[in-house]
């Protein structure tokens, strides 16, 4: 495992997940991801990434929700976790990331090179 790899392992190992409210997608819109987490995500065609950006979306939402839940970005996990991105349904975890952590992720998004999801 390179260490890139391993980053993104140590950081999602690490930012706590909570319930959603069924049927929302109030934080699904377009985001900016790491090269390496893009490169973990179904392709989508250029029609595809246009549309879901005309309707400020994800190409990843689905119907039914996030269609790439077990592998979305580091942002989409941190929505609702920390006090700089709470949900606008007021869930959250029991415990909220750590503030050490959010500020390495933070560090990680200022230094990877990101694309448009």
């Amino acid at each position: 495992m390179d260490a890139n790899t391993y980053k993104l392992k140590f950081f999602r190992e690490r930012i706590p997940s909570f319930a959603c409210v069924p049927g929302c997608h109030d934080c699904c819109g377009p985001v900016t991801t790491s090269t390496l987490e893009m490169a973990r995500l179904p392709v989508k065609t250029d029609a595809e990434h246009d549309a879901a950006l005309a309707e400020l979306s994800c190409p990843h939402l689905g119907p039914q929700g996030c269609q790439v839940y077990d592998e979305r970005p580091l942002i989409c996990r941190l929505f609702g976790t920390t006090p700089r991105l709470l949900c606008p349904r007021g869930q959250r975890p029991e415990v909220m990331t750590d503030p050490a952590i959010e500020q390495q992720i933070h560090q990680y998004f200022v230094e990877a090179r990101h694309v448009l999801v």
